[in-house]
């Protein structure tokens, strides 16, 4: 882009701000992706770290969305997992001077900025400026609302708290939420870090809208109550999913391919030769890892249920586990792949059933396709959201029955869930699977035209423009 500016145009310029994680880089991308292919006369710079750039610059995008980057906040962003803490506090406190800096180079004047609302600066910044703010929060509207709303888990002597001794305790006091368990709350591993969550919710009535990558209809009561709580729009635009890119999901496969591991989306191929909803794809997140002790027990778990299996492993387990039976010839029973197009995968014929950390957009990607889930959450959000998935959608169950990272499950644990979740002729299984397709339907209408999130979309889109003419420039 050309540093130098010019006289200002009446070029509509959003700049998009995403905390520098996959888990929200991806939803950004897609509202973008969104709003780019509604108002193609719109400009988006879409704004990352150096580092993020090399992961994701290659990536297709269209011609009215461009990147602008700042410097990294840590040497290396995977330096996340191991100081989850410290790379918070980098990122509240190391971003806006170079963000600042970068807009001052841009060509356009801005209209307005969507930022990711763990960016607990971008409020003030926008107000300071006179530029129009619009928050994306990238969990579930749920959980917006209780850390919105902790000062009543406080109150009720709800935390600091052991759960191996009150985890069972009720919280009903949250506005929208259904009762849940205390055990079923994000888990918090440190007090700074809370702090900063419960300052970047703070600083969300500083915006001039809040974004949920959600859907209307799955959360509707805590998003109505959100709602009541703001002077400005909330506006629910999810499934914050590519289901724009999901296109025939069945690859050509011929009666000669032996091997697939050299074609081009093989583990599809792979697929394709699976009876229809016999599979089950497991993939635990692309950020945080279970224990080596775990993950041996889960491997043989899965292999000895005799289920098939569509396996992601990052490369952080030694894939000699699954050896036996486990390959890439069509008329293996497993494969194991170091990444796949998670969206295709769970909306192809075969799959039957998705391992799920619970990472919130792994979530939207099943409700989407209709795919019931085993849950496995191992951090923050992704506790409460195996309690939607398993108590108020009842479009999954638990594997883990209890919370902490200490409580190990069994391989013979694992095995036998598996079985009964895939083979289950149920009454249980058959109403699982029927709740699955009923939410289904809830984000397939929402996208359509006229559905909750197209018209959010819509007049999101046409505020800001209006919005960002009443806006002094900066």
């Amino acid at each position: 882009m050309d540093p130098a500016r010019t006289e200002p145009t009446n070029v509509c310029h959003v700049v998009a701000l995403p905390y520098p994680g996959r888990g929200h880089i991806n939803p950004m991308m897609i509202l973008c992706k969104l709003l780019a292919s509604r108002q193609p006369e719109i400009l988006i710079t879409f704004v990352v770290t150096e580092e993020w750039l090399g992961f994701i610059g290659s990536e297709p995008k269209p011609d009215n969305i461009r990147f602008g980057t700042i410097p990294n906040v840590i040497p290396s962003e995977l330096g996340r997992a191991k100081d989850f803490s410290g790379f918070v506090e980098a990122v509240s406190t190391k971003t806006e001077a170079p963000f600042e800096e970068l807009l001052e180079r841009f060509e356009y004047q801005v209209t307005a900025i969507v930022a990711d609302t763990y960016l607990v600066w971008v409020p003030g910044f926008g107000n300071r400026k006179n530029i129009p703010v619009a928050s994306l929060w990238p969990m579930s509207a749920s959980v917006f609302s209780i850390f919105h709303h902790f000062h009543l888990v406080e109150k009720n002597g709800h935390f600091p708290v052991e759960l191996s001794e009150r985890g069972h305790e009720i919280v009903d006091y949250i506005p929208g939420l259904l009762p849940t368990r205390l055990a079923n709350l994000p888990t918090i591993t440190s007090k700074q870090t809370l702090h900063r969550v419960l300052e970047c919710l703070g600083e969300v009535s500083k915006a001039q809208y809040l974004l949920f990558t959600s859907v209307y209809e799955l959360e509707t009561q805590v998003i109505d109550s959100i709602q009541d709580e703001f002077p400005f729009p909330v506006y629910a635009i999810g499934p914050a999913i590519p289901y724009f890119q999901v296109l025939n999901q069945s690859a050509s496969a011929t009666s000669t391919t032996t091997s697939l591991i050299n074609t081009p989306n093989y583990y599809l191929q792979w697929l394709d030769y699976q009876p229809a909803g016999s599979v089950l794809y497991v993939s635990l997140g692309s950020f945080l890892s279970v224990s080596s002790t775990q993950m041996d027990e889960i491997v043989a778990g899965v292999k000895n249920s005799g289920v098939r299996f569509l396996f992601v492993d990052r490369g952080e387990y030694l894939t000699d586990l699954f050896k036996d039976g486990c390959g890439n010839d069509h008329d293996q029973m497993g494969m194991v792949v170091p990444w796949c197009d998670q969206l295709r995968v769970l909306s192809h014929s075969s799959i039957g059933g998705f391992w799920t950390h619970c990472g919130f957009n792994s979530t939207l990607e099943a409700l989407y396709a209709g795919v019931p889930m085993l849950t496995f959450p191992i951090f923050w959000d992704q506790v409460p959201n195996s309690k939607q998935i398993a108590e108020d959608w009842k479009v999954g169950c638990r594997v883990k029955r209890e919370t902490g990272s200490e409580y190990l499950v069994s391989r013979e644990e694992i095995s036998d869930l598996v079985k009964r979740f895939m083979h289950s002729d149920s009454d249980d299984k058959k109403e699982m699977k029927k709740r699955a397709r009923k939410i289904q339907e809830f984000c397939q209408v929402a996208i359509s035209e006229g559905g909750s999130s197209d018209t959010n979309l819509y007049v999101f889109v046409k505020d800001i423009i209006s919005k960002g003419r009443s806006y002094k420039s900066i």
